[in-house]
This record gives structure tokens, C-alpha cells and sequence, in this order.
């Protein structure tokens, strides 16, 4: 049996909009909370989707913003099976604040990474069947991470839609493309010298990318140009991908209102 999350409370007061502080006092958490805790500025939206162990989902979208406020991308989502339970807030238009708490420490940094460089505040609760391996937990982390971003894209008008990085760090360098078409797609072209970093498997890099593209509709192309430590190569791409989507996500002042495709439609429904 998987022990019930440490602290839900900060579900509640992510999606009330308030800014989501890394590894922030529990007390503090649950205070702001109860006393209503807003975001200053405009009004705040949320979405839900709820998987349960029989694989039925459920989702929810509400828009609690007055008329003339500009709505806050804000998303979050419920995952839980069997062998984990994971839920994921994501704000894309926050300032790069993470509480990432999974019992992946790795993965935990590299979290960080994709909050700190996209300027995206990630609040992210998940505990899983570890004693196995991190196989299942890394996956739906990344299934309900890939969800909130494009529940909190929406439809996706007035972005930017593509965007590329690449990132050094130290002799490694990796270029990220990407485009949010809609089509989940990866190519992974990463040589990793070792099979772990620590603990972590460092094959779950790679499906840690294909599970997020799958639930959020995007195509994604990885390619390491130089790099011989494993932990540089992987958190140079975790980099990249953070500018790239920060990019993509961005608001496109020549394109207020509309969609960035020919067809004018970027999601698959």
C-alpha cells in the first residue's frame, strides 16, 4: 500500500494561484492555504484530471476570472494506480520556484532544472513502488507533468509554438527542439557512458521524455553534440528542453488571439 501524500495542501494553494515556494515550511504551506492566499495580479485558472487505478479518468477545467483579467496558466493534475500516486501542479507564467518531492532524488534535480531554467513554478507530490525500481514512478511523473502542460496551454493561442536551446555544461552540449504541434513525437539521440547516475537508471531519461510527449502533445528532438560525463549530458538536456519550452510557451505579441498553424488547431481534439 502506497502511504497517503505529506502534503496535499499545496494543491489547494497552487491552484488558488498563490506563488509555489521550493521545499517551503509545512506550517507555512498549510497557512497560506486557510487564509486564501492569492496571487497578485490577475485571476488564477485550474484544470484537474484524476486517473484511478481501474484507468478511468476524470477531468475538470474551471476559469474563475472576471471579466477584462488575464488568465493564469495554471494546471493540475491527479494521477493514481497501484503502483503510484503522483500530482503535479505546473504554472507557466510563474518565476521558476519548484518543490519537487518524489522519492527520486535525481530526478528531483532535474525537476529543478526544467522549473529554474523555463520559469515555470512546479509543485510536484509523487510516491511510487520504488522497492521494485523507478521505472513506474518516473513514468507517471512524467505522464502527469505532460498533462498539466497542455491542459494549462488550452487551446494554445498566441504562442510562440516552436522553440530550440542548446545548453553546455562544462564539456557536454545538447541541442532541444521542439514544437507544440499537437502530435506527440521523440527523437532521443543521447550517448549516457554509464548506466546510472547514483541510483537512477539513466534509461529512464529517455522514457521519462517519451511519456511526457505522449500526454502533451508535443514533438521533441534530442541530440547531444559533446559530452562525456553522464550527469552533464543529462542535466544539459534537461536544461535545453526547459529554454526550448519556455520559449514555445511564451506569448507571441504578433499573434494575440490566434493559433499558430495554418490548419488553426494545435491540439488533437
Amino acid at each position: 500500500m502506497l502511504k497517503p501524500a505529506a502534503h496535499r495542501s499545496q494543491w489547494a494553494l497552487a491552484l488558488q494561484g498563490a506563488p509555489v515556494g521550493r521545499r517551503a515550511p509545512r506550517a507555512a504551506v498549510r497557512a497560506e492555504a486557510r487564509d486564501g492566499a492569492r496571487m497578485p495580479g490577475p485571476l488564477r485558472s485550474a484544470a484537474t484530471d484524476t486517473a484511478g487505478a481501474g484507468g478511468e479518468t476524470a477531468l475538470e477545467a474551471g476559469n474563475g476570472a472576471a471579466p477584462g483579467e488575464q488568465e493564469v496558466r495554471i494546471a493540475t493534475v491527479k494521477r493514481e494506480t497501484k503502483e503510484t500516486k503522483v500530482e503535479v501542479t505546473i504554472n507557466l507564467d510563474g518565476t521558476g520556484k519548484c518543490d519537487a518531492q518524489t522519492p527520486i532524488h535525481f530526478l528531483n534535480h532535474m525537476l529543478d532544472q526544467i522549473s529554474s531554467h523555463g520559469l515555470f513554478d512546479l509543485v510536484i507530490d509523487a510516491e511510487g513502488d520504488t522497492w521494485i525500481d523507478d521505472h513506474h514512478t518516473n513514468e507517471d511523473i512524467a505522464l502527469a507533468l505532460g498533462t498539466a502542460l497542455g491542459m494549462a496551454l488550452k487551446d494554445r493561442k498566441g504562442i510562440h509554438r516552436f522553440g530550440d536551446f542548446s545548453a553546455p555544461l562544462d564539456e557536454a552540449l545538447v541541442h532541444v527542439v521542439l514544437d507544440l504541434s499537437g502530435r506527440p513525437h521523440l527523437s532521443f539521440d543521447l550517448d549516457i557512458p554509464t548506466e546510472r547516475i547514483g541510483t537512477y537508471d539513466t534509461q529512464l531519461v529517455e522514457h521519462f521524455f517519451q511519456s511526457l510527449v505522449n500526454t502533451s502533445g508535443m514533438t521533441l528532438h534530442i541530440r547531444q553534440l559533446a559530452g562525456e560525463n553522464s550527469h552533464h549530458i543529462v542535466e544539459a538536456t534537461f536544461k535545453a528542453f526547459a529554454r526550448a519550452l519556455r520559449r514555445a510557451t511564451e506569448a507571441d505579441p504578433r499573434r494575440v488571439g490566434k493559433i499558430a498553424s495554418s490548419k488553426g488547431v494545435l491540439t488533437q481534439n
